[in-house]
């Protein structure tokens, strides 16, 4: 291949101008990247668009490694090491010639190196990024996951176990090389393989005759391998100690936390544990540090549930609740409201259980019910310390929601979460705990209830026109199908064949209106509390959803599994 400058041949594609390129690589200096990703990460171009200019002008094939099964034996051509440092994998060899995918095929130190070390002649493929660093975890993951197996089961066998040192400490996951005992190379490889799929948690389930290892991506579980029933209790006991639990401790569940650097990112981990008939079940928490959503734009609020949005925490006093089963997403949209308002004219005061975001200029909490700081006790005491905004993690119970209620009627806006399915919910659920209406009345600003809908691949997008069934289940006109489309994604490199990335909220905001006040202060009936409802202006979360669908953002089914089915 002729050797060419991205830069140049970007700008003889039309793609980008000389300006352009002359500011991306001042840019490109500053961040120590290479041109392609800062073309990427400033927004001057997509990765589609790069990969199209890059076949066209250089004549380099793309390949898409979604569905293709790479040889277990090409990791003998092409080390790990090799693989990771350059971005690259091997896909097939004929004769002398060896198909290497790369995100980047200009990046010509590397193919004379796979060249050197594979003894091969190197065919260079252009991939999307996230799959060739999908198809190394999978590929040199899984093979390196079984290699650490089979020495573990020899150690065994021998009488011995490898629990490395470890702690609560910062650990690179990037040795793979056999110096690391190889219990701690497991681990690692589940760790990494976690991250690279985005996996917001890793299961690690004793069955009956295995170890089942399963990532949540996008909220949805899929197993990733098995490991042996009788290293069961090495794997367990590594995660322990890289994290400072009890390794002795097998009848009582355990809570730990670590921190792990991966391509120069780090992730926190939460890790805990649970009893269980076959053994100790474990969970790791990913927590990204440098994911996090800083705007409700970014979160999925938009129109008219953004405005109300905005105005519930312009406030300088009441308070505001979240509400949402598990894993909707309340955490996150705490957390950008906490940024929002994170200001240095203001002390914000949190209480967590557990912490899960270190905030710059937070005050934050950790709840230790062992200790003594309950949500109600820790409220007490940050009443003291002339808060203007406190956040708490969940009213649990009559005692957090009495004081955080009277701290939101007495100048202090209060953040918080509660679990119940719908907003209008959350007023019966102060109710149900022992609240005074009047209370409730006078504090309460408004509710936001929210889910999480998993995104359709942009990438793989397609339009259909629904079944007279789809149409019914969404609340839509049954009459004229075919004057409505919906949208689904087909699978492809980007979304690893599963048709979604990434995940936005549905929500509904009830804003507490005087004639609101008024229905929840005198003890209304559920008929007269709804009218009042309805008269405020309040969109219900299925109409929010409904245009979702309409837009293309999410899928029926996706509106059918989180929504609809509780409706």
């Amino acid at each position: 291949m002729k050797y060419t400058r991205l830069g140049d041949l970007l700008v003889n594609a039309g793609v980008i101008t000389d300006e352009q390129l002359g500011d991306m690589l001042k840019r490109q200096k500053e961040t120590g990247k290479r041109l392609g990703e800062t073309l990427i990460d400033e927004g001057i171009i997509t990765e589609r668009q790069l990969i199209n200019a890059l076949t066209e002008q250089l004549g380099v094939d793309f390949i898409d490694l979604t569905d293709l099964e790479l040889d277990p034996e090409l990791v003998n051509l092409v080390p790990r090491g090799l693989a990771k440092k350059y971005s690259v994998v091997p896909v097939r060899v004929r004769g002398d010639e060896l198909s290497l995918a790369m995100a980047d095929p200009l990046n010509f130190i590397a193919t004379e190196e796979v060249g050197a070390a594979s003894r091969k002649r190197i065919i260079p493929m252009i991939a999307t990024q996230s799959a060739v660093d999908h198809a190394i975890s999978d590929l040199y993951g899984t093979e390196g996951a079984k290699r650490a197996i089979r020495e573990m089961q020899r150690e065994t066998a021998e009488g011995g176990q490898q629990f490395g040192i470890g702690g609560v400490q910062t650990a690179e996951l990037a040795d793979d090389t056999g110096s690391q005992a190889p219990s701690i190379r497991l681990v690692n490889n589940i760790i990494e393989r976690g991250i690279t799929e985005r996996a917001s948690d890793i299961h690690i389930e004793p069955q009956d005759d295995s170890v089942r290892v399963r990532n949540r991506v996008d909220g949805m579980l899929r197993e990733v391998f098995t490991v042996p029933k009788e290293l069961q209790s090495s794997l367990i006991s590594r995660i322990k100690v890289m994290c400072g639990m009890d390794v002795t401790e097998r009848r009582i569940p355990q809570d730990g936390r670590a921190i792990v650097r991966v391509r120069m990112q780090e992730v926190d981990l939460r890790i805990s544990t649970l009893p269980t008939v076959n053994g100790e079940k474990v969970v790791l928490r990913l927590l990204s540090r440098e994911n996090h959503l800083e705007t409700p734009e970014d979160l999925g609020f938009y129109g008219h549930n953004l405005e109300l949005y905005n105005e519930l925490i312009s406030a300088n006093q009441g308070i505001v609740l979240l509400s949402g089963p598990t894993g909707s997403g309340k955490s996150s949209t705490l957390f950008t409201m906490i940024q929002r308002l994170n200001t240095e004219a203001v002390n914000i005061v949190t209480l967590e259980d557990p912490v899960e975001y270190n905030i710059v200029g937070v005050n934050q909490v950790q709840v230790n019910d062992k200790a003594g700081t309950t949500f109600a006790s820790g409220l007490r005491s940050i009443l003291r310390q002339d808060p203007d905004i406190i956040s708490v993690g969940e009213i649990r119970d009559a005692e957090t929601a009495d004081i955080a209620l009277r701290a939101a009627v007495t100048g202090h806006l209060v953040l918080s979460t509660v679990h119940t399915n719908d907003a209008v919910s959350a007023i019966d659920r102060l109710d149900d705990i022992g609240v005074a209406p009047y209370m409730v009345a006078s504090a309460l600003r408004g509710v936001i209830a929210q889910r999480l809908v998993r995104r359709i691949c942009p990438h793989c997008k397609e339009a259909y026109t629904p079944s007279e069934e789809e149409l019914e289940l969404l609340g839509l006109d049954t009459g004229n199908p075919q004057g409505v489309q919906f949208y689904r994604g087909t699978g492809c490199s980007e979304c690893f064949g599963s048709g979604y990335r990434g995940r936005t909220v549905v929500a509904e905001v009830l804003r507490i209106d005087s004639r609101l006040r008024t229905a929840i202060n005198s003890r209304t009936s559920r008929e007269e509390l709804m009218a009042a409802v309805r008269a405020s202006g309040f969109v219900p979360i299925a109409d929010n959803i409904r245009e979702l669908v309409l837009q293309g953002i999410t899928s029926s089914e996706e509106a059918q599994r989180c929504v609809y089915v509780t409706e």
